[in-house]
């Protein structure tokens, strides 16, 4: 078995390389090996802290550590006071008996689904280094499919951790917002951000779901396939699809019919044309991102991405009635979704609309923007609705493709055990 400090090495000379260029942003290699060797202690006295004891994990660069600034991606928080503690997700790793490796990149403050970076760079797709990442995860998503990381942890607020392993090729996984504690976690959006992690294995997200909520891991038992009622929601949700993306999808669906499952289409669109008009004043997200940068959306506007600028001013004209309302409107949606769920299992659909696009493609704002807004659509559905979700990687194609289930929310374990069903057979 080889040594975990042996296997920390050979990660941080792949760090190295250049596919890993700009995939992080700061490294821990003295800290990570004092944590390998002590990993590799308990092991040569048959002890273990757990399933993610000597795991080498990465970690957002939004998440606390102590002593250090908490950047968020961002030129602005370089010169912010540093964290007097770890998150408490960093803290729960590292008492697993994680070796934290290092933070990776991400889009500046978590908003964009596409993973470009004009102050620390853009990290190329783990696939195509000309490709986008997806974001906001950028770094987290490069990093698991490199295997620089065994695991890599994100934030989620439309998609920022199911996307960039859907375009990678991993499994990412967003689990019900609130169940994981987002204190010492740079906020984009606090109604809707959720921290989940990217990994090669549903079983290795599973397990490492299991510490960052705090709860004790059981290992998954996967749910037969047959009769498995699986709901699609065909109509506005797959509008726009890659060919690539819809026949990778229909074959996954194909290859779970063929196993017992039941596969039937699922009415979505009423559902989504009441959000769209509940939200219609500004997206949520916005709207709560210029509360989070009021003290500084002014004074640093130079210093922003000016793409990421103009989405948080968006929800700024927006006056309080009107989100108490739109929030109001939120939470009889919530319900409203889950008690359509009720009729399946799982919701199936592909994560992203197409797959990464050339970095060169979207250099000019308008190309950004509409790819934006297409890259984010499918996932986005997870978080205003309050669901769980995850990406699995679907094989055979030349740029990755997600395939995203859904499930009500408070179902986080169930649907690990779903998808890890799923995992086998078509994965």
């Amino acid at each position: 078995m080889t040594a975990i400090r042996d296997d920390l090495e050979r990660r941080l000379a792949l760090i190295g390389e250049p596919a890993s260029r700009h995939v992080f942003t700061l490294l821990y290699p003295e800290a990570a090996r004092v944590a390998a060797d002590a990993a590799d202690a308990r092991r040569r006295a048959g002890l273990s802290l757990g399933p993610l004891d000597g795991a080498i994990v990465s970690i957002k660069d939004l998440f606390d550590v102590a002593g250090e600034p908490t950047t968020a991606g961002s030129a602005i928080r370089r010169k912010a006071a540093p964290a007097e503690r770890d998150a408490p997700v960093v803290a729960r790793l590292r008492r697993a008996g994680a070796v934290i490796i290092g933070k990776t990149n991400m889009s500046e403050f978590a908003f964009s689904g596409l993973g470009l970076n004009p102050h620390w760079g853009t990290p190329g797709n783990a696939a195509d280094p000309s490709l986008v990442p997806g974001g906001s995860s950028s770094g987290a998503g490069v990093s698991a499919a490199l295997g620089t990381s065994d695991i890599a942890i994100g934030t989620d607020t439309g998609g920022s951790v199911r996307i960039p392993a859907a375009l990678n090729g991993v499994v990412g996984f967003k689990p019900t917002a609130r169940r994981v504690p987002l204190d010492g976690a740079f906020p984009l959006s606090p109604s809707l951000d959720s921290i989940g992690p990217l990994a090669r294995t549903v079983a290795a997200c599973a397990e490492t779901d299991a510490v960052l909520a705090g709860e004790e891991f059981v290992p998954l038992r996967p749910l037969g396939l047959r009769d498995l009622r699986i709901g699609v929601p065909r109509g506005l949700l797959f509008t726009e699809t890659d060919p690539a993306v819809a026949q990778a999808f229909e074959a996954a669906l194909g290859r779970l019919g063929a196993a017992g499952a039941r596969i039937g289409d699922l009415p979505f669109d009423d559902l989504m044309g009441r959000m769209a008009e509940a939200t219609a004043a500004a997206p949520l997200a916005a709207i709560e991102a210029a509360e989070v940068h009021a003290d500084w959306i002014d004074a640093e506007e130079a210093s922003f991405d000016p793409r990421v600028h103009a989405r948080i001013a968006r929800g700024r004209p927006v006056a309080a009635g009107t989100y108490i309302r739109m929030m109001r409107a939120r939470a009889g949606l919530i319900r409203a979704a889950d008690e359509r769920l009720a009729d399946v299992d799982v919701m199936a659909l592909p994560a992203t609309a197409i797959p990464a696009v050339p970095i060169a493609a979207v250099a000019e704002d308008d190309a950004f923007t509409r790819t934006n807004l297409l890259m984010l659509r499918n996932t986005m559905v997870g978080n205003l609705f309050d669901l769980t979700g995850i990406s699995l990687p679907l094989p055979g194609q030349a740029r990755p493709v997600g395939l995203m289930l859904l499930a009500r929310h408070g179902q986080d374990r169930r649907l690990l055990e779903i998808a890890a069903a799923v995992e086998a057979q078509v994965c």
